[in-house]
């Protein structure tokens, strides 16, 4: 340890008098500027105590790290970021995004007192999920309808409610485990319902799940595996036999469809995707799915279905304890009027992603491509594959096109780190010792964000 090093190391005051972090001083919170300026002298008496350092940075190089600190802290955590990894419900990302309308109504609400629990026209108390019912029990057919913050609440709300203290029978080949370690069989103990499992991992037969009903059956639960396939050899029952046999014997059927599409994704070419409505034209009792994903909302969980259920999960503890806020009530509503009102393919930044053609992407990566090329980065229109994400669709990939490029004078993973630590992070991938940035999931308004990056980054 160099001691003459140690007492060179300037003090707080010190370096809080020089020109430059004066001039941060008066751009950013000054505790912020305190904080980075502690925060780089005690790195640097680390590495002067660990035996790193033979002399110690200039004041100029160690007023920029101060800057770069400050910087770094003064970026909110949660903050925006280019999606360039072609995955268009990426869980890490946030996965769906808003539409502009959703994201307004969101904004409008968390501005201003607004209409949450108040019913303008009778001058008097309203109901908080008014705003959505309607719209949901119109768009997929059901009787009634509620929403709750996510789909895994929505189960728990769910199997809490109709099969607390009995028995619930399901496939083997459904009993899932979703993101966190959420899996089917725990949710069911939580519950307080018993699991009885039936079939086989790729067959089951109506007849077993006949077999299995008993004097302690609450209901009969199909699980979408939105999150994976089993592929070959396998069988299952249809919804419409499968409530068939359900009413015949007093029961319901429950549904956890995961992605939940109000969006026949045939014409996308994404296929094996059912739509709430058909669950429930099928007669599915309860089903519920997530706003977030294939519906290209907000995050919530949302519960349709036949109103004795629905109205059973509204007197329940656990209801309250799950309810929406207003901003999340505010977008779900936009985003179910875009549905409504027929714009959500062009409207729903999720669907209009899916819905974009090969062509049209590779005209996007061109457009990026020139620019970047313009700007002398070594740059290249690729095809490649997308996937959905969010667990929707699995096997199934999306044909698309990305610009790939091939960094100067830093090594490709330089530049990956490089694009995703700038102050609006931009997430790529690296294939091939190229670094791809994918057309389907990238705004033209971002191409010039992106072009500057790329040049301060690869060059």
């Amino acid at each position: 340890m160099d001691q003459k090093l140690l007492r060179g190391i300037p003090k707080v005051d010190d370096l809080l008098k020089e020109p430059s972090v004066g001039v941060l001083m008066e751009k950013m919170p000054a505790q912020t500027v305190t904080d980075a300026v502690r925060t780089a002298l005690d790195g640097l008496r680390r590495e002067v105590l660990a035996g790193m350092r033979e002399t110690l940075p200039e004041r100029a190089a160690l007023c920029a790290q101060v800057e770069t600190l400050a910087r770094q802290a003064a970026l909110p955590s949660l903050r925006g970021v280019i999606n360039g990894t072609g995955v268009v419900l990426h869980t890490n990302l946030g996965r769906a995004c808003l539409s502009r309308r959703a994201a307004e109504a969101a904004r409008d609400a968390a501005e201003h007192y607004c209409t949450l629990e108040y019913d303008v026209s009778a001058g008097c108390r309203g109901h908080r999920y008014a705003h959505v019912e309607s719209l949901l029990t119109r768009l997929t057919g059901a009787e009634s309808a509620l929403a709750v913050n996510n789909n895994a609440a929505a189960v728990l709300l769910i199997l809490s409610a109709m099969a607390a203290g009995g028995e619930v029978v399901t496939s083997r080949g459904e009993l899932v485990e979703i993101g966190g370690s959420f899996r089917i069989p725990d949710i069911m103990e939580t519950c307080g319902a018993k699991l009885r499992e039936v079939g086989t991992t790729n067959k089951t037969h109506l007849s077993d799940y006949e077999k299995a009903i008993g004097e302690d059956t609450r209901a009969l639960m199909k699980v979408h595996t939105s999150n994976f396939r089993i592929q070959g050899f396998t069988e299952s029952v249809p919804l419409a036999d499968l409530t068939a046999l359900a009413h015949a014997k007093g029961l319901p059927v429950i549904e956890d469809l995961g992605s939940g599409s109000l969006w026949d994704l045939e014409r996308f070419g994404l296929h094996d995707e059912p739509t709430v409505q058909s669950s429930v034209a099928a007669g599915v009792d309860v089903v519920s799915f997530s706003s977030d994903k294939l519906l290209g909302g907000p995050q919530a969980g949302i519960i349709v279905g036949k109103e004795q259920y629905i109205d059973r999960f509204r007197s329940h503890p656990l209801y309250r304890a799950m309810r929406l806020d207003k901003m999340t009530l505010a977008a779900l509503e936009a985003t179910l009027r875009a549905y409504s009102d027929g714009t959500a393919e062009t409207e729903i930044p999720t669907l209009s992603m899916l819905a974009a053609a090969p062509e049209t992407l590779k005209m996007k990566a061109l457009r990026l491509c020139a620019l970047a090329q313009e700007a002398g980065v070594d740059a290249e229109v690729v095809p490649s594959e997308d996937q959905v994400g969010g667990g929707s669709v699995p096997t199934q990939l999306l044909s698309t096109f990305a610009v790939a490029v091939t960094p100067r004078r830093v090594s490709v993973d330089n530049l990956e780190a490089a694009m995703r630590l700038r102050d609006r992070p931009i997430i790529g991938r690296i294939a091939h010792d190229r670094y791809l940035l994918d057309a389907r999931t990238l705004r033209e308004d971002e191409f010039a964000c992106i072009v500057q990056a790329l040049t301060e980054s690869a060059l």
